[in-house]
């Protein structure tokens, strides 16, 4: 009997125990899947609980309900790994050995990285994130009844879990408060350590200006130093100053603290990997998956999906000692709520950026792709039940293929000649 052992019940570590285990005879395969709680979060729903758009119950599941009968699944926080001796050390003081481990312990924002966020005495006062469900849900209890004011929406530095996130709360926010009737008393500024709005230079100028049309203010290129809580500004390395009445910030995101314990992490606590294969660079038996990776990826649920499919094929060849066959090419496809009931989507992969187009079919969508419709944003509504449903079973989506395809996009200059 062999064993595999997975760290993370989240997105990654869940589908990645699905898949598995319908891959593999349970006489001879062990699967174990380790997480501190039994608690499921779909985190995109997130976004949605400070405007009111979801209810704090409709993201919250457990762990267990989406974990196969013969998987074996332990509650306990993880202290660290021994990757020499190829064992797990739990808190509890336990050892779980392992033939194969599989990463999957996701990241966490820590807004104690910043001087001032979390210890000044504003935190979720009038200091909030929504990368958190606790986060989420007071941020709702404030906006509810804020008169108005200047709302400045700050990412600390990249990377980031889901990128377009922050952008996605701005336009909302401006939807939100343009509902209210109270917009024209908002003032939205979205400070950013980025050139642009995006990290993807062709989104990018397309998002700047959807900011720019709806009066929100972009301050680029600032790196946060401190919060000041006394004069409510957030102030940057160079000492620049932006002042705030509600400051919602996307504070660093780090890896398990138990990869730099295992000194298995980056500077991030992120594990590196060959970014095609998904295997540890210095660990032929060891694996990652989702937002634990340094992967050049955007860290998103799509992504975890897609390299789902990749490190299965990868996992059952080096089973069986053969070279990995399967190559991940940092395939991203996600929606961009862009407020009013509407929404983009954007395709993109590690070597080609988005570009417009129509998705799954050329020409026909109903998707379009770096534009906005009703369709994009009645697509991310649905994609909750996808995500509960589909996603976390293993099952594949159709019409979503896991490697990036050319299919149904037109190239900037085909854009422009049809202009």
């Amino acid at each position: 009997m062999q064993n595999i052992l997975i760290l993370g019940a989240g997105t990654a570590g869940t589908i990645m125990a699905n898949r598995l285990h319908k891959r593999l005879d349970a006489s001879k395969w062990n699967i174990t899947i380790v997480n501190r709680n039994n608690v499921h979060y779909y985190q995109p729903g997130f976004l949605f609980i400070p405007f009111g758009i979801y209810e704090p119950e409709q993201v919250i599941k457990t762990c267990s309900e989406f974990l196969p009968k013969g998987v074996h699944f332990i509650q306990e926080e993880i202290r660290s790994i021994d990757a020499a001796n190829n064992t797990v050390l739990l808190d509890n003081n336990s050892t779980l050995p392992y033939d194969y481990l599989i990463v999957a312990t996701g990241v966490d924002i820590h807004p104690e990285e910043t001087e001032g966020m979390k210890d000044g005495g504003l935190w979720h006062k009038d200091i909030f994130d929504f990368y958190t469900f606790e986060g989420s849900v007071a941020l709702s209890e404030r906006l509810n009844d804020w008169e108005g004011g200047r709302l400045v929406i700050n990412i600390a530095e990249m990377p980031i879990k889901c990128p377009v996130a922050p952008l996605e709360f701005t336009f909302l926010a401006d939807a939100y408060f343009t509902k209210k009737g109270i917009r024209d008393k908002v003032e939205i500024i979205y400070v950013t350590p980025l050139s642009g709005a995006f990290t993807k230079p062709a989104a990018s100028v397309l998002l700047g200006d959807m900011l720019v049309k709806r009066n929100i203010n972009v301050v680029p290129d600032f790196s946060i130093g401190r919060v000041d809580n006394d004069n409510k500004t957030i102030v940057s390395w160079d000492e620049r100053e932006v002042a705030f009445d509600i400051l919602v910030s996307v504070p660093t995101n780090k890896g398990d603290a138990m990869l730099e314990r295992s000194n298995l992490g980056d500077e991030f606590s992120f594990l590196p990997i060959n970014k095609h294969t998904l295997r540890s660079e210095k660990f032929p038996n060891i694996f990652a998956i989702g937002d634990t990776t340094n992967a050049p990826a955007s860290k998103a649920g799509s992504v975890a999906h897609f390299e789902a499919e990749i490190l299965t094929d990868n996992l059952l060849a080096a089973f069986e000692g053969k070279d990995l066959p399967a190559s991940y090419d940092g395939h991203a496809n996600c929606f961009v709520e862009t407020g009013y009931e509407k929404g983009m989507l954007i395709d993109f992969s590690y070597d080609v950026e988005p570009l417009p187009g129509t998705f799954p079919f050329p020409n026909i969508g109903p998707m379009k792709l770096l534009g906005e419709s009703h369709f994009n944003h009645y697509g991310k509504i649905m994609f909750r039940w996808v995500y509960w449903y589909m996603l976390l079973t293993g099952r594949d989506i159709p019409l979503v293929p896991a490697h990036f395809s050319m299919a149904g996009k037109k190239l900037q200059a085909e854009k422009l000649e049809a202009a």
